[in-house]
């Protein structure tokens, strides 16, 4: 049975977010800002056509938005999340097996599907956009690399609609197609390995598809030599469920300002554990392990540069926010220098295992249920009336410490008080 596997992505994922409850930005150049307000990080097409790249500094076009009406937000990540959430479920609706991939990108599997495969993603296209205001784009191959390819081609060859399938085509027209196409494009390449294999004379997608497996595994990688068997539609990169646990779990932010008082420190790292154990406990899981790492930033003297990490072992694996913080703080004690002026810091939480999987003694039992109780009460509160509702004092009340935000819209989704008012 021959595979079909799609890549569904949305396009200019933060501008479309933002574009939803707000109208009247549509049909203007709208970028999203990074952490802090720094670089470009999503781009609608009317920005694109103002030459706008992504990840240039903001500084270098701001003058656009007195000379061309540039509209400028800064990252809303609670709104964005709860949109790609939203999205992926809609998705999982239109195949038996799907993987998220992204915050924008999803992965379904149309195999055995008794369907006309491009009515099929059209469909999708249209139920996205009706139902969420998101528009997208659908591409799809035999296997992954073949399909994210393809979505790369639906994306930015306007004539398939928004979506391609590599089936569409005949063999012939497949190759001319892959030799139109730099090699950059391939999933995995982009623009690091791609000069490498210009040297080699591969510059184009069909180049690297009619390489010799072998000779690009010896000359790169055995990575490299699947995603030539992927180009080839033989599968290598098999789709991973959705409820698959991830082997680690980080938080961290750039500062707003620079910090250079541990009080304000500790509140920065405690954040960061309330928000990791979150993640902890929707996946399920128990770390065994809390790291916290610390830095002043690349771009200053030497002098004036301490960059540390380190990580500390829990006697009894946990998703308990207060243990957490409170590893997370016994680290940060050991690494903090008075005298620096830091920029960023984060944790990590590390051996994660199933929830389910561990087995502890008669009293840690108990303590385990009581610590569950409070977690899922505490989660159930802020998932009913919006991020940080129950929270630890430890993090902080004012926190100057946080990242800049100073043009950040309404969390329309995830907030009371912020919900969209129609007047």
């Amino acid at each position: 049975m021959k595979r079909a596997i799609a890549l569904v992505d949305g396009n200019n994922f933060y501008v479309s977010c933002e574009r939803i409850f707000n109208p009247a930005i549509e049909g203007r150049p709208v970028v999203v800002l990074s952490n802090n307000d720094g670089c470009v990080v999503s781009r609608s097409p009317e920005a694109k056509a103002l030459g706008i790249r992504m990840g240039v500094p903001f500084f270098e076009v701001r003058r656009l938005v007195n000379s061309h009406g540039l509209v400028w937000f800064s990252s809303n990540y609670a709104l964005y999340g709860d949109i790609s959430a939203r999205m992926m479920e809609l998705l999982g609706e239109f195949a038996p097996r799907c993987e998220v991939y992204s915050i924008d990108e999803c992965f379904l599997d149309f195999t055995g599907m008794v369907i006309d495969i491009n009515r099929h993603g059209h469909n999708i296209r249209d139920r996205v956009r009706r139902w969420l205001g998101i528009a997208t784009c659908v591409g799809v191959g035999t296997s992954k690399t073949l399909a994210k390819l393809a979505n790369h081609v639906a994306k930015t060859q306007g004539h398939y609609g928004g979506v391609f399938d590599w089936e569409m085509l005949t063999a012939g027209e497949r190759d001319d197609a892959m030799a139109r196409l730099d090699v950059a494009e391939v999933w995995g390449i982009g623009r690091r390995l791609a000069p490498r294999l210009h040297d080699m004379g591969i510059r184009s997608v069909l180049d690297l598809r009619l390489a010799p497996a072998k000779r690009i595994r010896r000359r790169f990688s055995v990575t490299l030599e699947r995603t030539v068997a992927e180009l080839n539609g033989l599968p290598c990169i098999e789709l991973e469920p959705s409820e698959v646990r991830r082997g680690q779990i980080a938080a961290s932010r750039s500062f707003g300002r620079p910090v250079t008082a541990l009080d304000e420190m500790r509140e920065a790292v405690a954040s960061y554990a309330i928000r990791a154990a979150e993640r902890l406990r929707a996946q399920h899981s128990l770390c065994k392990e809390v790291g916290v790492y610390v830095e002043t930033g690349r771009f200053v003297d030497i002098a004036e540069r301490y960059n540390a990490s380190s990580a500390v072992p829990l006697t009894v694996a946990s998703d308990d926010t207060r243990r957490i913080s409170a590893a997370a703080l016994f680290v940060l004690e050991r690494l903090w220098r008075p005298g620096y002026r830091y920029k960023k810091a984060g944790i990590w939480l590390g051996g994660l295992r199933p929830a389910h999987a561990i087995q502890t003694d008669l009293f840690a039992g108990y303590e385990r249920t009581r610590s569950a109780q409070l977690m899922t009460a505490m989660d159930a509160i802020n998932r009913n009336y919006g991020m940080h509702t129950a929270t630890f004092a430890g993090a902080g009340i004012r926190q100057p410490w946080r990242m800049q935000s100073a043009r950040l819209s309404p969390r329309y989704t995830t907030s009371w008080e912020e919900l969209a008012v129609v007047s």
